[in-house]
């Protein structure tokens, strides 16, 4: 009964919606697909989308990693709230978070006016579009990592510095390896996350072609142009790059999963 009804609602939200997407791309013909996956400003938008949330997903991975261990290993003032800030993305709306993102960054922003003077440029430039899939994606680790963490005896830190490792050492060798699975989780889901964000790039990214034009923003400039064909071909491109990806990472942590202990 419930398999039934997990693969019947998989199948309604998932696999139809695909499927469709599929079946309009491939009326297109291998030609037109090609000369629109090839298309120069095609090219640098998907360029821009997995390249922003291909580093921002690594930034948030390093960062997520110190933060988790900070919320599970101390206790200090004001704990709670720095916990509870950490879900903030997931209920703040994305346009709320560009905007907010954009008047901090701006030149003459609360932080871009002293950023300006040093030749530093953030909003309007695709370093604006890695600091927004960083907000929108740091939750995902910080929350997939942590629970991971709070199973992690002390007494395997303790065991490791009575064997003589140093503090890099225990968390090199013998807290990072079995933390390995949730991490590529967590990565997986905020690369994810940052390849389709929307709302809180186009405030941020300036959306100039060739510069700082994100994929889905194409899509969307297709669409009201009515150009149907252009807009799937690119939305089928983006599914075929992504499901790659994520299926190199699941592949790693599987590995990972088979080799260490915590994330198994």
């Amino acid at each position: 009964m419930a398999l039934g009804l997990t693969l019947t609602w998989l199948t309604l939200l998932i696999l139809i919606p695909l499927s469709g997407l599929a079946v309009r791309s491939s009326a297109l013909g291998w030609e037109k697909f090609w000369s629109i996956a090839l298309d120069p400003r095609t090219l640098n938008a998907l360029r821009i989308s997995f390249g922003t949330a291909f580093i921002a997903a690594i930034v948030n991975a390093v960062f997520g990693i110190v933060l988790a261990w900070v919320l599970v290993r101390y206790r200090f003032p004001g704990k709670r709230i720095i916990d509870a800030m950490v879900d903030l993305p997931f209920a703040l709306p994305t346009a709320v978070a560009g905007i907010a993102l954009t008047t901090l960054y701006a030149p003459n922003g609360w932080v871009g006016q002293f950023l300006t003077p040093l030749g530093i440029k953030i909003a309007f430039t695709p370093a604006g579009i890695v600091v927004a899939l960083i907000f929108v994606g740091l939750p995902f680790v910080v929350r997939t990592v942590q629970p991971v963490m709070e199973e992690i005896d002390k007494e395997v830190e303790e065991a490791a510095a009575t064997l003589g490792a140093n503090r890099f050492q225990t968390i090199f060798r013998v807290l990072l390896p079995g933390l390995a699975p949730a991490v590529l989780t967590g990565f997986a889901l905020a690369f994810a996350r940052g390849v389709g964000e929307y709302g809180s790039v186009i405030f941020i990214a300036g959306n100039l072609p060739f510069k700082s034009e994100i994929a889905p923003l194409l899509i969307v400039i297709k669409l009201e142009e009515y150009n149907y064909a252009a807009a799937t071909g690119i939305a089928a491109i983006m599914l075929i790059l992504s499901f790659g990806m994520l299926l190199v990472i699941n592949l790693i942590q599987s590995w990972s999963r088979r080799r260490y202990g915590y994330g198994a």
